[in-house]
């Protein structure tokens, strides 16, 4: 029987081209599911086959669970505490195996042994089959459409099957029974029956796959695309960089007549895109990516990851874009923050800005008007400026000596450490039944206080992300906060 076993395997093997090994995994399924047939819980069996002489063990095992878990499969789990009582150093995850009596081959049914079998070739063969088709390193799936399948569309190419959701598709796109489909490959769905390949024709991606094909230069590396931002269907923006200065990136990717990105659109159903020359300068990119808009001026703010961008009346509508389209996709593609103003807004909002700025030099550093608009029009927006510039920035101020400079300085300083203690003041004033809390901190209490929560109560009301937003502190921690700030609820 054993000798027999072993030639089953090697003829199945040959005649399938399947490694020896799956079809030896197969048989112990098959011998595995017969032998829980003889008991009446959950059991859970490993039959071990001898490669070599075909003789095959049955074992009955139980998974070691925690001890505090408790058991959902008592027939087939074991807690810790139980299992070490027989292999001391046995740890969580491991498993407990015992000996049990074997199911004769001829026991188990031909069929049912045929359906494992086969189930697992079929398997294999599908799986060998994905492995070499993805071994060629192409990211974009060319086939056919087969059929639809609960709204999806299931494309064919060879003896490979890809899924196309209806939400990964074009907007209005209506493809039919063997039309020819180009996509992106998202990547693999392992548990999926049937199609395994997920594609997308909506993704940034596939766009970027597109003028890598048309484009040559990018294969060469004469070209870099550096990002793209799509609205599927409508418009898209793509950074492109030249690593060679004899080739205008640009033009490049256009082509002759336009034909390279004529050759991308018409695959997309007419999406227009915008070719935009990428720039290490985060100012000058977002400019170029709010093309065809022309930009009168830019203010960058870096501890907000943000831009006011200001244009003419004439440009406004243009750099905005239909539905705040061409500002939206400027955004995803530079990744920063555009908020579009017109020259009276920009106006506006300076002069008001300006105002705040100007009351808190004049109040704080004791100063008159005249002194505190010299400090603005130098480009000094807060004390922390004043006092910790480089002492050369502000000795450059025509208006200003040495003196005047060195008693600025000192009193932004002596007006920041007084803010300070005031600061901490308040919030041992206001957050003292906070102090008595295991794990907040002194730092932790200030950024509370700071967001306006000073006693226990005002914590336990929070949300895990709210507090996370708060503090920055990780999700386990801000839950063990929470949970001790409530204490008090329940004693």
């Amino acid at each position: 029987m054993n000798r027999e076993l072993l030639m089953l395997v090697d003829a199945i093997s040959r005649e399938k081209s399947v490694d020896r090994d799956v079809v030896f995994g197969a048989v112990e399924s098959a011998l595995a599911s017969a032998t829980k047939k003889m008991y009446e819980g959950e059991v859970d069996i490993r039959v071990a086959i001898d490669r070599e002489t075909g003789v095959y063990e049955t074992f009955r095992r139980w998974h070691v669970v925690p001890s505090e878990a408790g058991l959902q499969l008592p027939d087939a789990e074991i807690l810790l505490f139980e299992a070490q009582e027989q292999i001391a150093d046995i740890e969580v995850d491991d498993y407990i195996e015992e000996s049990t009596e074997s199911v004769p081959i001829g026991r188990i049914g031909a069929q049912a042994a045929k359906q494992v079998i086969l189930q697992k070739i079929r398997d294999a063969e599908r799986e060998q089959l994905l492995n070499d088709f993805l071994a060629r390193g192409e990211q974009v799936f060319v086939g056919t459409v087969k059929r639809l399948d609960k709204g999806d569309i299931i494309v064919e190419s060879g003896r490979i099957e890809g899924r196309l959701k209806r939400t990964e598709m074009l907007p209005k796109e209506n493809l039919r029974s063997g039309d020819r489909v180009r996509a992106y490959m998202l990547g693999i769905d392992t548990l999926a029956r049937g199609p395994q390949i997920m594609l997308s024709r909506s993704a940034p991606d596939f766009m970027i796959e597109l003028f890598r094909q048309e484009v040559p230069e990018i294969e060469q590396g004469l070209l870099e695309i550096k990002g793209c931002a799509r609205d599927a269907g409508s418009r898209a923006k793509i950074a492109v960089l030249s690593h060679d200065k004899r080739v205008d990136p640009i033009g490049t990717c256009v082509g002759v007549r336009g034909s390279r990105v004529t050759a991308v659109t018409n695959e997309l159903a007419g999406e227009r895109v915008d070719i935009v020359l990428w720039s290490e300068d985060p100012a000058q990119f977002v400019i170029g990516a709010l093309a065809p808009a022309n930009v009168q001026s830019i203010f960058v703010d870096e501890d907000q990851h943000g831009m006011d961008v200001v244009v003419d009346e004439e440009n406004l509508a243009i750099a905005i874009g239909r539905g705040g389209q061409n500002v939206r996709l400027a955004a995803e593609l530079t990744g920063w923050r555009i908020n579009i103003m017109s020259s009276v807004d920009s106006a506006q909002k300076q002069a008001v800005e300006s105002d705040a700025i100007r009351k808190i030099f004049v109040d704080k550093l004791d100063v008159d008007v005249e002194v505190a608009d010299i400090l603005i029009a130098e480009g000094f927006t807060s004390l922390e400026e004043v006092a910790y510039v480089p002492l050369q920035e502000m000795l450059e101020i025509e208006t200003f000596d040495e003196d005047t400079v060195n008693e600025l300085r000192t009193r932004a300083k002596d007006a920041l450490l007084t803010m300070e203690i005031v600061k901490e003041e308040e919030v041992e004033t206001l957050s003292e039944s906070l102090k008595g809390l295991d794990g907040l901190t002194p730092e932790l209490i200030n950024k509370l206080a700071q967001a306006g929560i000073h006693v226990r109560d005002d914590l336990a009301d929070l949300a895990v992300d709210e507090l996370i937003e708060i503090t920055d502190v990780s999700d386990e921690q801000a839950r063990s906060l929470i949970l001790k700030a409530r204490e008090h609820w329940f004693a």
